[in-house]
């Protein structure tokens, strides 16, 4: 827990961008649902590309908690050398792709009103990618060696700074004039440019991280070193973008039924993720020990560590259920006061609580296997739960069955519990089969 809640409040930092978008976005449109629907698409659209970012630059933590644990630092300065030139030119590389696949938001059948007013936002969060990717290098790092606090001050400062800059584009203050959907968006372009700036900063002015710097050479072998990183972050990043894409293509799925419920949809969402930051945290927090266990050999630690996160993981799950369901009502509330859109997101939340406990878990779960360098198998494990199970089942209940916006929520249900269990029993099979110290370490 306490790796866990720094992260967690850095982790929340993307939902507070999320949710200050949202609300006052939502605010700035009144009655009319159309910027809320407009910046849902474009968060939710350009979410592809974030979580590819995301879940490559993952890959660096268990590989620096792996080498700081047997105190070897030149090793890990190398690894945190390589990241920042490789991810940085990935980080541009994603920012062109999702620049060129601008006409494709037209072929999604969304209503084009609203992507017309998403395109914009959507093209700020893609020149974002590469800020993304260089500040992942040193957050991963820092949580790697075991710092979880450092990054989670600076995700409340850019936090701060979004909600200071969304008031003043989204409404217009300061001579600004009011810009709306595209204030939003500018203001989390210059929120996200900040943060590997004070990253940096806090590097140069930290004596102990200052020494990693001073590592740096010229004899790092950068293609050997980034396909060790790539060989973890690729499988991870696979495994946010199927997890992602499930979620992707029912929102997109959800437009088909008009712009209510896509409103609906998007503060249903905006909650559910904010309850999964703490269960990225623990997954993260779970990473860390696991990977230093790892390095160390220590089995009985690391076995320890996993039962710790498995009863914080159900343990929070079960929370938000309860919060969810008690709150159904006054949650949605605090988007818009569109009396339909209020009515359809409170049968949505209920459906969004009864696969938090599974959500919990898998969570956690993918930190173990994370920790253990053992990714390979996750990717596979996703595309099942996903892709063959998530999407189709939600599909049928919403169109088939005739159950309508509400049942592509089943999907969901169906598709992360199967993740739980899939991770869970791979986890269960590495203790069992002793495949822990058979690593190459």
């Amino acid at each position: 827990m306490k790796l866990a809640l720094p992260v967690a409040l850095s982790q929340l930092g993307y939902i507070v961008v999320q949710f200050a978008d949202n609300a006052m976005v939502g605010a700035y449109g009144g009655n009319d649902p159309l910027p809320l629907s407009a910046v849902s698409f474009g968060v939710m659209i350009s979410f592809v590309m974030f979580s590819l970012c995301l879940g490559i630059t993952l890959g660096l933590t268990p590989i620096v908690g792996e080498h700081f644990a047997r105190g070897e630092y030149r090793r890990t300065a190398q690894y945190l050398q390589c990241s920042i030139v490789s991810y940085t030119l990935f980080g541009v590389v994603f920012m062109i792709l999702q620049l060129l696949s601008v006409p494709l938001l037209y072929k999604l059948g969304q209503p084009v009103e609203v992507v017309d007013m998403a395109v914009p936002y959507y093209e700020l969060m893609a020149y974002s990618l590469p800020a993304i990717m260089l500040y992942g290098c040193f957050k991963q790092f820092l949580e790697g060696a075991g710092n979880t606090v450092a990054p989670m001050v600076i995700a409340i400062i850019t936090n701060l700074v979004n909600i200071l800059f969304n008031w003043v584009f989204i409404h217009g203050h300061w001579g600004f004039e009011a810009m709306g959907v595209y204030g939003a968006g500018l203001a989390t372009l210059i929120a996200r440019y900040l943060s590997p700036l004070l990253i940096l900063i806090y590097f140069v002015i930290k004596s102990e991280y200052r020494d990693y710097l001073k590592l740096f050479s010229r004899g790092v072998n950068y293609f050997k070193d980034t396909l060790r990183l790539l060989k973890i972050g690729i499988p991870t990043a696979g495994q946010m973008l199927l997890e992602g894409a499930a979620f992707v293509v029912t929102s997109v799925m959800m437009g088909w039924f008009g712009a209510e419920a896509i409103a609906a949809n998007q503060i249903v969402m905006t909650y559910g993720n904010a309850a999964f930051m703490l269960t990225v945290a623990l997954g993260s927090a779970t990473t860390i020990r696991v990977s230093h266990c790892y390095g160390l050999k220590d089995v009985d630690k690391m076995r320890s560590t996993v039962i710790s996160s498995l009863h914080l993981a159900a343990l929070w799950g079960v929370f938000v259920v309860v919060a969810f369901v008690t709150l159904r009502e006054v949650l949605p509330q605090l988007f818009t006061p569109n009396s339909d859109v209020i009515t359809l997101a409170s049968k949505m939340i209920i459906l969004v609580a009864l696969y938090q406990v599974s959500d919990a878990i898998q969570g956690a779960m993918i930190g173990v296997l994370r920790g253990m360098q053992d990714v390979k198998i996750i990717a596979y494990l996703s595309f099942v739960a996903y892709v063959v199970l998530n999407i189709p089942v939600g599909y049928l209940c919403a169109f088939t069955f005739g159950f309508g916006s509400t049942g592509l929520l089943v999907g969901y249900i169906v598709g992360l519990t199967t993740a739980a269990v899939a991770y869970s029993v791979r986890v269960y099979r590495n203790f069992r089969d002793k495949k822990i110290v058979a690593l190459p370490l």
